[in-house]
């Protein structure tokens, strides 16, 4: 078994469920920690600012400061910078406060009426009004771009509807598709691989969720650990044609793994 320096951590599913803390969690990010390793927090949430991301963690007890964190919304900003580079650069996004903040503070501006993207994240006020000025907007040819696909959401309440959901519905209307840039994209993994200063080959994706965590480690060309205390079962996994590099039941069993490999 391999001895990596950075880990890329998924949150929800990985490090907590709801309101609680997964058991061996805090234990596991303490050992990260002590031992020297870098590490990033790395999720498809776009709602929350990487400010209120480290706050949240930070109650639960983990160690965690904005600069540790890479959301889907970071992540789609640094994308259209490199998109729109050279052009007006306005965007009309549908989202929620992470997702703005992001856009603003990569300097774009903001165009109901002729932007040069449309930018669409989770959005819990998402009504007609805002998809008829999306789908207006696309059509007059402006790209169309989502934090990332995740269909569905699981919260306390069971499977609420998703990003990729929002983006379906705009995608119906319009005939066009949009540029997904979260997990399991490329271009997260490697927005976050340039935040840490890791090589892939040192660098281990650690994540609950087969289709989007571990998929972004493998077409980013990184090793994955599953870990069996979120999403996916211990059967979809072998029913699956995405193969992690590891599984654990919980994340006290990966330094156990680690501390037998010395």
């Amino acid at each position: 078994m391999k001895t990596y320096q950075a880990y890329l951590l998924d949150l929800d599913g990985t490090l907590y469920r709801g309101k609680e803390v997964i058991p061996g969690a805090l234990e596991f990010v303490r050992w990260l920690k002590d031992s020297g390793r870098d590490f990033l927090y790395f999720t498809n949430n776009s709602s929350r600012t990487p400010e209120q991301v480290a706050e949240k963690l930070r109650a639960f007890g983990f160690p965690a400061e904005p600069d540790q964190v890479m959301t889907s919304s970071i992540a789609t900003a640094r994308f259209l910078q490199e998109q729109l580079k050279g052009t007006a650069q306005s965007v009309y996004a549908i989202g929620e406060v992470g997702l703005i903040t992001a856009l603003r503070e990569a300097g774009f501006r903001f165009d109901e009426d002729r932007p040069d993207a449309v930018v669409v994240g989770i959005d819990r006020d998402f009504h007609y009004e805002k998809m008829k000025k999306a789908c207006l907007a696309i059509r007059n040819g402006a790209r169309f771009i989502g934090t990332n696909g995740d269909k569905a959401l699981p919260t306390e309440e069971g499977l609420l509807p998703g990003n990729g959901s929002l983006c379906a519905a705009i995608a119906t209307a319009t005939g066009v598709d949009p540029v997904f840039v979260g997990k399991p994209e490329p271009f997260m993994v490697h927005y976050a691989l340039e935040r840490l200063g890791s090589k892939p080959e040192e660098t281990l994706v650690v994540g609950d969720n087969l289709m989007t965590d571990i998929q972004a480690g493998a077409v980013g060309g990184i090793d994955t650990l599953l870990v069996y205390t979120g999403v996916t079962t211990r059967e979809q996994t072998a029913a699956s044609d995405i193969r992690p590099t590891y599984e654990v039941d919980n994340l006290l069993q990966w330094i156990q793994k680690e501390a037998a490999s010395r």
